[in-house]
């Protein structure tokens, strides 16, 4: 039974796209391990920017000095 943690910014994710990650997620491990989806659990874990750092910093920090998180 697979147990999968994703940790994100709080900011950076909506109902919408943690449903997108769940569906997705779970077809990956449907088809790389071969296991039932209906035993795969996936948990999103919301991080405040304050509360995850980068580069010695606080998120929160780095994007007051114009650091995105978006892809580029």
């Amino acid at each position: 039974m697979p147990f999968i943690k994703i940790d994100v910014l709080r900011e950076d994710i909506n109902r919408e796209k943690k449903q997108e990650l769940i569906r997705k997620i779970s077809e990956v491990v449907t088809t790389v391990l071969n296991k039932d989806p209906h035993l795969t659990h996936i948990m999103i874990n919301e991080i405040e920017d304050d509360n995850w750092g980068y580069a010695g910093e606080q998120v929160s920090v780095l994007k007051e000095q114009g650091f995105s998180t978006a892809k580029k």
